[in-house]
């Protein structure tokens, strides 16, 4: 076999085709509309429509969409146990990739792979990851019940399952358009686990599983809690170019820069940094913007280097009061509706990943007989 082209981390080479989501270095399109758009005059339910169905809802459409969701917030008893009998310090990644296996031996659909079985899954897992995140907040959090709102937005009640308590309305809306930034981003590394699993025939909660475990990695979806933590430990304004510097000697990974499209800046990270600044004029927090953009300048300065999405999310959740370790989780909460997309697009259109490798080990050698080695 001649030798073919080999490119790490399959940058720039084109695995396949979507019609879902179009990313070039200065927009983000889903189903044809750009995601700045959508952020400012949609909720997140019209989002999920628009991947789920290939079309922004009509008002009917919306009510109807958010009543199934809705409903499928109560979870099997069974579910609900397991949920409960995991231990406290689990990591919520791993509860989520459980939740969604057992998930999967009690829906009806489970293992019917035609369009219309898998967008009635799709829409019951929206549901579903919401009401186990609120039930793992109760277990881990002793937050109370929450009564989700029929009129709320799905932003919006998962922030009250997060919290145990009806959310005031600004940090709700933000929470909703922060799951529209997140709920699609073409062949991430995730999106394409869950291709690659589906494109083997497997049923959409197997592929939705491994997405969940590509997510928990700090390279992709556990971003956000690392910057968290990172302005957590610079603590203050000032302490941010010692800080700066003292990570740099020590060549350390400065969390929420950088993306394998994006190189001269994440639009949604403007978007979401807006609405960050929004929320101190409620919470009074303003360090943790001052302590961002502090190393954002550093950043660009001497690495050139912009932030992603997951940089102001940090600060944007920890003003809301949720715990750094539900970031990620609230990610899947979002994504869980692009992955479906492009669980269904798969099906649909069919071919099993099979791509080849660059051998890099030893030439060819004899066995020796065991008796005869050192």
């Amino acid at each position: 076999m001649s030798q073919q082209p080999y490119s790490p981390g399959l940058e720039n080479v084109v695995a396949g085709e979507t019609a879902i989501c179009e990313v070039t270095q200065t927009s983000l399109r889903y189903r044809g509309y750009e995601i700045a758009e959508l952020a400012e005059h949609a909720s997140f339910d019209e989002v999920a429509h628009l991947l789920l169905h290939g079309a922004l809802p009509t008002a009917e459409e919306l009510k109807d969409f958010r009543r199934r969701v809705q409903a499928a917030m109560a979870l099997p008893n069974e579910v609900v146990q397991v949920v409960r009998s995991v231990p406290r310090g689990a990591p919520p990644m791993d509860v989520m990739r459980t939740a969604v296996s057992m998930l999967g031996h009690f829906d009806p659909d489970a293992q019917d792979n035609s369009r219309d079985a898998e967008v009635r899954k799709s829409e019951r897992l929206l549901g579903q990851l919401a009401a186990v995140l609120g039930q793992w907040q109760q277990h881990v959090h002793n937050v109370s019940p929450y009564l989700v709102d029929a009129e709320a937005t799905h932003g919006g009640n998962l922030l009250g399952l997060i919290l145990g308590r009806r959310p005031e309305a600004l940090p709700a809306r933000v929470l909703d358009g922060t799951l529209i930034l997140y709920a699609e981003h073409d062949f991430n590394a995730s999106t394409f686990t869950a291709r690659v699993i589906a494109s083997t025939l497997s049923d959409l909660h197997g592929a939705v599983a491994g997405a969940i475990a590509a997510l928990k990695g700090p390279l992709h979806g556990g971003a956000n809690e690392a910057a968290m933590q990172m302005f957590l430990e610079i603590g203050s304004v000032e302490n941010v170019e010692p800080w700066f510097r003292a990570a740099l000697a020590a060549k350390k990974k400065i969390m929420g820069f950088g993306h394998r499209v994006y190189k001269h800046g994440d639009h949604r990270a403007a978007i979401l940094r807006e609405w960050s600044v929004r929320l101190t004029k409620l919470t009074g927090q303003t360090k943790w913007i001052a302590i961002a953009d502090k190393l954002q300048e550093l950043m660009l300065k001497e690495k050139n280097i912009h932030p992603n999405t997951d940089y102001p999310a940090a600060h944007a959740y920890y003003q809301m009061g949720i715990p750094i370790p539900l970031y990620t989780p609230i990610f899947v909460c979002s994504r869980v509706t692009g992955w479906c997309a492009h669980i269904i697009e798969q099906h649909g259109a069919n071919r099993l990943y099979r791509p080849i490798s660059v051998y890099s080990g030893p030439g060819a050698r004899k066995m020796t007989e065991i008796e005869k080695r050192a």
